[in-house]
């Protein structure tokens, strides 16, 4: 999913102009933002850009990680006992396990549309 780098963003709406889903706008800053409801991941918003300010997913995985991280830390304080805490975090792992193969069927399916697509 494409977003804006509000940093490198002028506003200058050529991405807005470009959006075949009418997906980009400028929020009370003159900034772009993303509908992620109506974007259909064209990729024009990112060819278009003169500033680079539309990114990509890839580069928030570390973000992402260290929002997760914080998350199960936060969570953990609700348990004093190390064995409850330790039951605590098996839980959070099969959570994210849960994530990944949800991730990695959703993927297979994909690549099986790609097949079909292709015959």
């Amino acid at each position: 999913m494409p977003w804006i780098n509000h940093d490198l963003c002028t506003g200058c709406c050529v991405c807005i102009e470009e959006c075949p889903a009418e997906a980009i706008s400028l929020n009370e800053e003159e900034k772009a933002i993303i509908d992620d409801d109506k974007c259909i991941r064209c990729g024009k918003c990112h060819d278009v850009c003169p500033t680079d300010a539309i990114r990509h997913d890839s580069e928030r995985i570390p973000e992402e990680i260290d929002k997760n991280i914080a998350r199960v830390k936060s969570l953990l304080t609700h348990y004093s006992q190390q064995d409850e805490q330790i039951a605590f975090l098996e839980r959070m792992i099969r959570h994210f396990n849960k994530q990944r193969k949800i991730a990695e069927a959703t993927i297979e399916q994909i690549k099986q549309i790609i097949s079909e697509i292709r015959e």
